[in-house]
């Protein structure tokens, strides 16, 4: 009866994923057409894609592979935070890695953007995203480093280190909407908000081989992770290496938060909201609460990005505000029920 809940559970999670992604699709500024559809089986160099056809295969369509991907990454990401922490209430920011992917974005749009560097002109596009994605990961690699040589093998000694680190990553920020110009001011608050525009068939091809390897690698930390919610020390009588899951954990997470961040800006709460919408259905078992969350934060994602494209046509309201909006009133039930748990 379980096993048949749980395909079940699968069997409606990825139809109304499936179903999230034809709307996504269909709606927009630009009415699609069966026609739009058929269109690319007979472009070619001589007779490229226009109109609304090039719009939907060349920008709806890859946009909600990436609004997809991203939201899936961005649950997995939280489903490792909050197993590793042990904690429903975390997510990949207390890590360091929003704060230093924002703290790298901030430095390259204040400080390197004046350095009148010779960068060809197709990689600049490549510039922002990848200087994010590093400063996430090297604020991950930093906070594993020194909380094993601060207090090694304490969970809790990695929580109060990436709280620091979080603290000296957003002074850095801070620093530079300082000395920022009213148009850096202006990129970089546009990229704190979070939007999934801007993404192509290319991003979505880079995420989906990232997701993948993530989601083969996390295959063997499952187990391990059910072991950890039984307590550090029972943990490691099973024979678990806690400080090497934790790195593995840490990695993981830095890798597929920092890629979404760094395409998308700061996009909260999905890492926060999946997980825990998955327990609630399925259960605590990691091997149910991992996989499913990256189809619900999927969901999720998308359907926050198909509200910010479609509520104010024909003007786009950033992404990161509905996710806000969405995660914030849950955050505060979340904090309700813990209080009545502890109570």
């Amino acid at each position: 009866m379980k096993n048949v809940s749980q395909r079940m559970a699968a069997s409606l999670s990825l139809l109304g994923l499936a179903l999230g992604i034809a709307l996504a699709i269909q709606l927009g500024a630009v009415s699609i057409t069966g026609a739009d559809w058929l269109a690319v089986l007979t472009a070619h160099d001589d007779a490229p894609l226009k109109g609304s056809a090039y719009v939907l295969w060349n920008i709806r369509v890859p946009r909600a592979l990436c609004a997809a991907l991203i939201g899936a990454a961005l649950g997995v990401s939280g489903a490792l935070t909050q197993g590793l922490f042990r904690n429903p209430l975390a997510d990949p920011g207390l890590l360091g890695v929003t704060s230093g992917a924002a703290c790298a974005a901030a430095l390259t749009i204040v400080v390197f953007a004046g350095m009148q560097l010779s960068i060809p002109i197709e990689w600049r596009i490549w510039v922002l995203p990848m200087a994010s994605f590093l400063g996430a990961f090297a604020v991950c690699l930093t906070l594993d480093r020194v909380a094993r040589w601060l207090i090694p093998g304490s969970i809790a000694g990695l929580l109060l280190t990436g709280i620091a680190l979080n603290a000296l990553a957003m002074a850095v920020m801070g620093l530079c909407t300082y000395l920022a110009t009213d148009e850096q001011l202006r990129s970089l608050s546009f990229w704190t908000l979070g939007s999934v525009a801007g993404t192509n068939w290319s991003h979505a091809a880079l995420l989906t081989v990232i997701l993948a390897f993530a989601l083969l690698r996390i295959q063997r930390l499952l187990n391990p992770l059910n072991a950890l919610a039984l307590g550090e020390s029972t943990a490691g009588h099973l024979g678990i290496n806690i400080t090497q899951l934790r790195t593995e954990i840490i990695l993981l997470v830095a890798l597929l938060s920092g890629i979404s961040i760094a395409w998308c800006g700061l996009i909260g709460f999905i890492g926060l909201i999946a997980p825990h919408i998955v327990r609630t259905w399925l259960g605590s078992n990691q091997k149910h609460v991992v996989p499913f969350s990256a189809v619900v934060g999927a969901g999720l994602l998308l359907l926050a990005d198909t509200v910010a494209r479609t509520i104010a046509i024909p003007a786009e309201i950033p992404v990161g505000i509905f996710t806000a909006l969405l995660g914030a009133p849950f955050f505060l039930v979340l904090l309700n029920s813990a209080r009545h748990k502890m109570i």
